[in-house]
């Protein structure tokens, strides 16, 4: 249970850079003039603003719902963790 729960902090914090890396995209993408590029892997495309705006604005709501679905596990494993201690306190009286 712990190594799972450490695998979710993991998880978590890393959707959470990446997030963090996406609002500043978007930020620095609403100042853009002129041409717009887009780096995929070790590439790097021209790319039309809105189209690009459109596809990070869907990775930062796919990020954000990622990270609610983890803190949600998180909560199920803190109440688990819980329930496994009081009981082990209930048999160790």
């Amino acid at each position: 249970m712990e190594q799972a729960s450490q695998n979710l902090t993991l998880q978590k914090q890393l959707f959470q850079i990446e997030l963090s890396e996406t609002i500043s995209a978007l930020e620095s993408l609403k100042d853009a003039k002129g041409d717009v590029f887009k780096i995929v892997g070790n590439l790097m495309f021209k790319s039309d603003k809105s189209t690009l705006q459109k596809d990070l604005e869907r990775k930062k709501q796919l990020l954000e719902l990622r990270i609610k679905s983890i803190e949600k596990q998180e909560d199920e494993m803190n109440k688990k963790f819980s329930r496994v201690r009081e009981e082990v306190l209930k048999d160790v009286k």
